[in-house]
């Protein structure tokens, strides 16, 4: 569950709206509006912690450290890298070893070796076979010599 899910379930279980929980806290509507619409990626943590106080929650509870959290994405990550990571994991086949099912925390420490490597094989993958720039070495000029 993201942190935007999180903040609105808890909204929904104490019945605030966006504008009630901007004016307790004082975090800006928009700030607000943005976290909860996912255009921020990554909030601010004096804002989650405000949140988490408000709702008596622990920051983990909305930012996910006990390993529920959305994965992290690389910089340099398309849309496209996203969606295919996402189907990656919705894949919820579960993770083996030896013909025994890994669960809880072992899950998901495999879980996060996989991210790892996942995200390395695309960076590699967009460097070895990803748009080259021409080379500007050879010119047309080095040509008539």
């Amino acid at each position: 569950m993201s942190i935007s899910e999180k903040i609105e379930e808890a909204m929904k279980v104490h019945l605030i709206s966006r504008y009630r929980l901007s004016k307790d806290t004082g975090i800006p509507y928009t700030t607000l509006t943005q976290i909860l619409n996912r255009r921020t990626k990554d909030p601010q943590v004096g804002a989650l912690q405000t949140i988490a106080d408000y709702f008596n929650k622990p920051l983990d509870y909305f930012t996910g450290e006990d390993g529920q959290s959305e994965p992290i994405t690389p910089e340099w990550a398309t849309s496209k890298d996203n969606r295919d990571f996402k189907k990656m994991l919705q894949e919820d086949v579960p993770v083996m070893f030896d013909g025994v099912p890994i669960e809880g925390e072992a899950r998901q420490r495999v879980m996060d070796v996989l991210t790892g490597l996942f995200w390395e094989a695309k960076e590699m993958n967009k460097k070895t076979y990803g748009r080259k720039k021409p080379d500007k070495t050879n010119t047309s000029e080095d040509n008539k010599e």
